[in-house]
């Protein structure tokens, strides 16, 4: 039977949602004040950036998808009311998370150079070695990555938003003035961007996991520097992590092979591909922001038991994304020479990003939400298995495959790939939408938690 009350009153949303849009600006600005603040060094130096963030995305969304399996169950555990098993879950995603992280970190140290050629060929030597640089020094980040993912999923779990906001904001602060010193002042380019990268997030790390050791939290991570797995935690954890992370590694698979495939459009596409990246990832921040709450909003409501509220809440959270995306996307559109223009590249590569601007945030406006936010609605209720099976699909059928017709077979070049993208979404949001008005994801809690 359905409660009376609303498990979120409309104030709780905002006060969830809010700094998670905030956050989601905050932290992007670190990419893009790595990508401004080094093309001052050069063309070579934003390609080599660009490749490597295509890699640290796949490699950075191996926890970062665990971490989304511990918010599901730590949420679905609060929303019970069970405080004890709560805080068990806290305990065994910092273990789990940080334990993947460091493999991780030590597989892209050992493998740096053979991992970059072998998925991007031959492009130019003096893209190559800034590639090599930056990716040596972010895979040092990886670790303390793995500890600010997971204490940030608990603490969206628990609805409070605020307190990864805050720490973006200093993480920010110290990135941009750690680029102004080691760009701009010393002449470090690739290195100085990196390493004030490295920096900041190892910061926001043992900040945010000082935060988790606060016993007045509804979660927090207990006093033992180490714990005993729990295998059943750990299961229910890896039903929605695995589905999550399989999905999240493929989906980034495929874009290398779509960057790969830039890669040999030459210089300008590269860059001018790096430019909309950059610029892409700020148009979707509302959506973004939508689908991360949903994990929190979704989760603790099946906890409690209302099934009824919970459509309600993804209805109302969706309505709002769309809006939302509609206002950036329009600014950005409107905005897009300028923007274009911030970073020192010739007016070809401009032009061209320009387009690529233009006809993305189109897409974003009418796409995105229900292609990206609304499966994390299904996840919260632990039926990944199915958005991972439509996103894989999606990504090899159309977005990989309608890259290489589009681009090669009719010779679009970049506004090709990125009409592919298009192609992917349009599939993805029809699936979804078509689950989402159905009765089985809701039943998926029931089999897998309990």
């Amino acid at each position: 039977m359905a409660a009376e009350q609303p498990i979120f009153t409309g104030r709780q949303l905002r006060a969830l949602i809010v700094p998670l849009v905030l956050e989601q600006i905050l932290g992007l600005t670190v990419g893009m004040a790595d990508s401004i603040m080094v093309s001052s060094a050069g063309e070579a130096a934003v390609s080599g950036v660009s490749l490597v963030d295509s890699i640290n995305i796949l490699l950075v969304n191996t926890f970062a998808s665990v971490s989304t399996g511990g918010a599901v169950v730590a949420a679905h555990r609060l929303g019970e009311k069970k405080r004890e098993a709560a805080n068990k879950t806290a305990d065994q995603l910092l273990m789990c998370v940080t334990g993947i992280a460091l493999l991780v970190t030590a597989l892209s140290l050992l493998f740096n150079r053979p991992i970059l050629k072998l998925i991007f060929g031959n492009v130019e030597e003096s893209v190559m070695s800034n590639a090599v640089i930056y990716f040596y020094m972010t895979a040092l980040s990886f670790p303390f990555l793995g500890i600010y993912n997971a204490s940030a999923a608990l603490s969206r779990a628990m609805g409070n938003s605020a307190i990864t906001m805050r720490i973006s904001v200093l993480m920010n602060v110290v990135n941009i003035a750690g680029n102004a010193l080691l760009i701009m002042g010393l002449g470090w380019g690739v290195f100085g961007a990196a390493l004030s990268t490295l920096i900041s997030r190892a910061l926001g790390a043992l900040i945010m996991y000082h935060v988790l050791r606060d016993e007045g939290h509804p979660l927090y991570f207990g006093r033992k520097p180490f714990v005993r797995p729990d295998w059943k935690i750990l299961r229910n954890i890896m039903r929605v992590g695995i589905p999550t992370g399989l999905d999240n590694c493929i989906f980034q698979v495929g874009k290398i092979l779509v960057q790969s495939l830039i890669a040999g459009l030459g210089t300008v596409a590269i860059a001018a591909n790096a430019i909309a990246g950059t610029v892409a990832g700020v148009a979707v921040i509302p959506a973004s922001a939508m689908g991360i709450a949903m994990i929190t909003v979704v989760g603790q409501t099946l906890g409690a038991g209302d099934v009824l509220q919970v459509r309600r809440y993804v209805r109302k959270m969706m309505g709002y994304s769309y809006l939302f995306m509609a206002v950036l996307n329009v600014a950005i559109t409107l905005s897009a020479g300028q923007i274009a223009g911030f970073y020192q590249v010739s007016e070809e590569t401009r032009i061209l990003a320009v387009q690529v601007i233009v006809f993305h945030s189109i897409c974003a406006v009418l796409l995105w939400s229900t292609g990206f936010s609304l499966p994390n609605a299904l996840r919260a209720a632990m039926d990944a298995t199915y958005t991972m099976a439509v996103s894989i699909f999606s990504m090899w059928a159309f977005r990989i495959g309608c890259s290489y017709l589009f681009a090669i077979v009719f010779q679009m070049g970049l506004l090709g790939i990125w009409a592919a993208m298009a192609v992917d979404w349009i599939f993805r949001s029809v699936c979804f939408v078509w689950r989402f008005h159905g009765e089985e994801w809701l039943k998926k809690r029931e089999n897998a938690v309990n």
